[in-house]
């Protein structure tokens, strides 16, 4: 097999991959489980499976001050709080929406770059910020299919792009603290998981893993591996064919999304709501920058 065409195997089980997430996470809340006690046990797995790789790599954990901010601010702007809207708004919203509005990241990130004096203006870039606007219009629009008592939970689903975008306008400025990434997360997702664990008990969220597993629990389970595996992906992929086109997957994850909300929990979204993923996905497009990399969301 040549490398280009591993390449682009990689990528596709990549977005097919972080595509899968979404549905599970919906999955995973299906039976009343609360967003702390699922973020705990996603960053346990999380933290179990990226300290094993970062092991196997001969590379632990790195305790100076800018490793320790660099973990303490993506957990909170990367994990808890992104994670705990993203639980909150998929018990109401259908999985697909949640799909494509995850792609509103970069759309999201453009604005706070220019605002820090990080990026330049840019009309094509603006056209791109407009047809994103445009596109979460679509969805609240009245023949989206969405009952008007779940629009409320668009701008909480909202939240959780709006601090990845800013987690990402955070290590565009100030860098991974002097780890490589795959160390990185396995840092951020141990402070994720130190801090998670008192407001899950605190809250009455905490989940006994004593108690008997069905689908939710295999559902957190699949989900916090998959997310795991194809981070470490993703690194690999980025450092051998390059941060540009590793992050083309970005495209793919929404598009996979949908179609496993489809296949998984049987959604059917309405024309309004497809012509919305391809205007989101145009501005996305707009968006990125010609030759800059662009990661995708933290965990």
């Amino acid at each position: 097999m040549s490398e280009h065409r591993l390449f682009a195997l990689v990528l596709m089980a990549l977005g097919l991959g972080w595509g899968m997430t979404q549905p599970l996470g919906k999955l995973a809340t299906s039976t009343g489980h609360q967003p702390f006690g699922l973020i705990f046990w996603q960053l346990v797995i999380c933290t179990g499976v990226l300290g094993a790789l970062s092991l196997l790599r001969g590379k632990g954990l790195v305790f100076t001050r800018r490793a320790l901010g660099f973990a303490l601010v993506v957990a909170v702007l990367g994990t808890l709080v992104p994670n705990a809207t993203f639980y909150t708004s998929i018990q109401h919203l259908p999985s697909g929406i949640m799909s494509i509005l995850i792609s509103a990241v970069p759309l999201l990130s453009f604005p706070m770059a220019l605002a820090l004096g990080m990026d330049r203006f840019s009309k094509r870039r603006i056209l791109g910020l407009g047809l994103g606007l445009m596109g979460v219009a679509l969805i609240a629009a009245p023949g989206a299919g969405l009952p008007g008592h779940l629009l409320a939970f668009l701008p909480l689903a909202l939240v959780g792009p709006l601090f990845y975008a800013m987690e990402a306008n955070y290590v565009a400025r100030h860098g991974t603290g002097g780890m490589d990434a795959v160390q990185a997360m396995f840092m951020a997702s141990l402070v994720g998981m130190i801090l998670c664990l008192p407001v899950a008990v605190a809250s009455g969220q905490w989940i006994d893993p004593r108690a008997p597993w069905g689908l939710p629990e295999a559902a957190l389970i699949a989900s916090s591996v998959v997310h795991a595996l194809c981070y470490a992906g993703y690194v690999w992929l980025a450092a051998r064919a390059g941060a540009v086109f590793a992050a083309q997957c970005s495209y793919l994850v929404t598009g996979a999304g949908v179609v496993w909300a489809m296949l998984l929990l049987g959604e059917r979204l309405q024309p309004l709501v497809w012509a919305a993923l391809v205007v989101m996905l145009a501005g996305v497009a707009l968006v990125q920058p010609r030759q800059a990399a662009q990661g995708l969301q933290g965990e």
